[in-house]
């Protein structure tokens, strides 16, 4: 069967792999997937099982519903997850043989941190209330009269205004459904961990009087599950995710650094290690410059869970995940600190993993630049083997792209790491239009990882090519801080590098470049056509323009000072200097503005400012806005408007670039 390029519609055909699970006894898998509705207006998930050699794959729920973040009993025979079923919101339960799912807690709010104490009798978790709100005679909430705010941190991005409880350590009985919080300190807590004794628990918390400002001091906290007093752990000041206590109760490991006053993710968060009894916590990989999260992004997925590094059956060794040179890989070192083994490695990006103590067994997430993420069963060894096939029958249907790596010289002679994706029956004798995708962040990395748009524009006839300007992650501390209080400046040369590079390619033509990126990738996009009139066309989505306005509007731009010298009323000239609408009379490209209109995180004014002032200027300019839609448009946007995004960014380079 001759295959055919790939098209906007083919992302609504693809399975995401949204979480996993490995089995007590190590021999079957559960994962979430998600899939678009027939509607194309929202996604369903749910819940699959497949033994670890593959075979006995099944889905495991069904209805238009999203289960989520399942977790098995100690013992195997039952699981826990969290979803809205049959007009009930909450924690379900159900064999691990099939059947009926329970509604063990019905409450309005969210759970997270899911996790069955030892003896199979207790769900420990973070339980967050909604607040209360008004409702109409059919009993659907209505908007409230007023809110108020007290605090920065009162919106997020895809969230909406928050509500006032901040989220809470609760058990619940697991065949009653009673439960109760057993934390309740001023700021709320996060990770929540079973000790495998079951006689204690651990936490995150921040105590800050502002823990908005200082959002960067978290401590580690440990108490019996009936409650009382927690014990705080001795660790240096700075942020923690993912704990993880060892087998013989110990220890806890975590992920974190000790510099509170960090830009935006610019230090390295490595693998610690706390003794519970007493004594300083101490970093594992001190040597390590790469993060020890997964730092690789794609539009297959808004964002991947944080994962806990993963004990050995002996607490001699702990399994965590590293970014690296636009890969995620899985690493191991001793508990006691030292050499650092890459025990999966390659070109492939490792979204999520799960190991059992008593096991040599590891599932996995797994992607790559021709394979969505499909289940891998690995092992301590480092050998891995594909065990799913969900994306296959498209897969087939589909021709890809595999691109090309590169490592281009920028001004100064430093390598910047780039991939050319090639169309479909690329010819060396004909002249093609290009594309340079941008990332956002811009503390992130492109890398080997499957990217829906990149194909298919590449499959519209262009030549995509992508890179890692400094700035961004996986490429060591240096390369991250490059851009600390200096956006537009050695990011903008790299960037400009990468188009030097693929111009003098005898297959580009130099008159039709485009240019496109979001979120800080529409900030460079800004910038780039208010610098440098290289290209022919741009489209700039969910972009920054001004950091003085967006200091007050962003849903983290109070933390903006982190990143950028002094605060706007202090050092206005920083602020100003280096933001692209004081360059808008520079711009003379025609430029596609695409902004969501319930952003939070680079609010719409920020494309507003831009729209009116080139309109105003006489440019070619125009503006396609999403209504309801958060930051995240392209990963996590409803279906027909990412359809929508797609066909606008491929409709206004095909005006410009194609028509010559």
């Amino acid at each position: 069967m001759k295959k055919r390029k790939i098209t906007p519609l083919d992302l609504l055909k693809l399975k995401f792999i949204r979480s996993l699970a490995l089995s007590p006894d190590s021999k079957q898998i559960l994962f979430v997937v998600e899939t678009a509705a027939e509607d194309k207006r929202k996604y369903f998930s749910h819940i699959y099982m497949v033994g670890i050699d593959g075979r006995d794959l099944r889905q495991f729920t069904f209805g238009e519903v999203n289960d989520s973040h399942p977790v098995f009993s100690p013992d195997g025979k039952s699981i826990v997850f969290q979803s809205k079923r049959g007009g009930k919101k909450g924690l379900f339960k159900i064999p691990r043989t099939g059947g009926e799912a329970q509604l063990l807690v019905e409450a309005d709010g969210s759970f997270s941190d899911l996790s069955i104490s030892p003896d199979g009798r207790t769900i420990l978790c973070i339980f967050k209330k909604a607040d209360d709100a008004p409702k109409n005679k059919d009993g659907k909430k209505e908007e409230p009269v007023f809110r108020h705010v007290t605090r920065k941190m009162y919106k997020l991005d895809n969230a909406g205004y928050l509500p006032k409880d901040r989220g809470h350590v609760y058990l619940y009985d697991i065949e009653t459904g009673k439960g109760k919080k057993i934390v309740n300190t001023r700021n709320g807590e996060r990770s929540p961990v079973w000790f495998l004794d079951g006689k204690r628990i651990a936490y995150i918390t921040n105590l800050h009087p502002d823990p908005d400002e200082e959002s960067l001091r978290d401590e580690i906290f440990a108490l019996p599950p009936g409650g009382g007093k927690g014990r705080r752990l001795n660790k240096p000041p700075g942020p923690v995710e993912a704990l993880s206590v060892s087998p013989d109760a110990r220890h806890i490991a975590y992920l974190g650094h000790d510099e509170p006053d960090d830009a935006w993710g610019v230090a390295n968060y490595h693998v610690w290690k706390i003794p519970v009894a007493g004594g300083a916590a101490v970093d594992l990989t001190p040597d390590l410059d790469y993060q020890t999260l997964d730092m690789t992004i794609s539009d297959t997925a808004e964002e991947t869970e944080i994962m806990r590094p993963m004990w050995s059956k002996d607490a001699r060794n702990l399994y965590f995940l590293i970014s690296e040179s636009g890969s995620s890989h899985l690493a191991k070192v001793s508990s006691q600190g030292g050499k650092i083994s890459r025990i999966v490695d390659g070109k492939l990006h490792i979204m999520a993993a799960s190991m059992r103590s008593g096991s040599g067994t590891i599932a996995m997430s797994v992607s790559d630049a021709t394979m969505p993420a499909e289940i891998h069963v690995g092992s301590i060894n480092g050998n891995r083997r594909r065990i799913t096939d969900l994306n296959s029958k498209l897969l087939d249907e589909v021709v890809l792209s595999r691109p090309e790596e590169v490592l281009v010289p920028s001004f100064d002679d430093y390598p910047v790491h780039a991939w050319i994706m090639k169309p479909p029956g690329f010819s060396p004798k004909k002249k093609y239009p290009s594309i340079l995708e941008i990332h956002g962040g811009p503390r992130v990395q492109y890398g080997n990882t499957f990217f829906h748009e990149m194909q298919y524009l590449a499959g519209q006839g262009y030549v995509v090519y992508y890179g890692n300007p400094r700035g961004g992650q996986g490429y060591g501390r240096k390369h991250a801080e490059a851009t600390v209080n200096n956006w537009g400046s050695v990011d903008f040369e790299d960037c400009m590098a990468l188009a030097d590079y693929m111009s003098k390619k005898s297959y580009i033509d130099p008159r039709r470049m485009g240019v496109t990126g979001g979120s800080y990738g529409g900030y460079m996009t800004n910038w780039i056509i208010g610098h440098s009139d290289r290209f022919a066309a741009a489209v700039t989505q969910r972009s920054v323009t001004n950091f003085i306005s967006m200091f007050g509007s962003s849903d983290v731009g109070f933390d903006l000072d982190r990143e950028i010298k002094g605060a706007p009323w202090t050092d206005m000239e920083s602020w100003w200097e280096m933001s692209p609408i004081k360059h808008v009379a520079n711009i003379r490209t025609p430029l596609l503005i695409s902004h969501s209109e319930n952003d939070l995180r680079c609010p719409i004014e920020q494309g507003e400012q831009l729209y009116i002032a080139l309109k105003k200027l006489g440019r070619k300019v125009e503006m396609v806005r999403f209504p309801d839609e958060p930051h995240g448009l392209s990963r996590c946007g409803r279906p027909d408007r990412r359809l929508a995004r797609l066909d606008w960014i491929a409709r206004w380079f095909d005006r410009f670039l194609k028509r010559r």
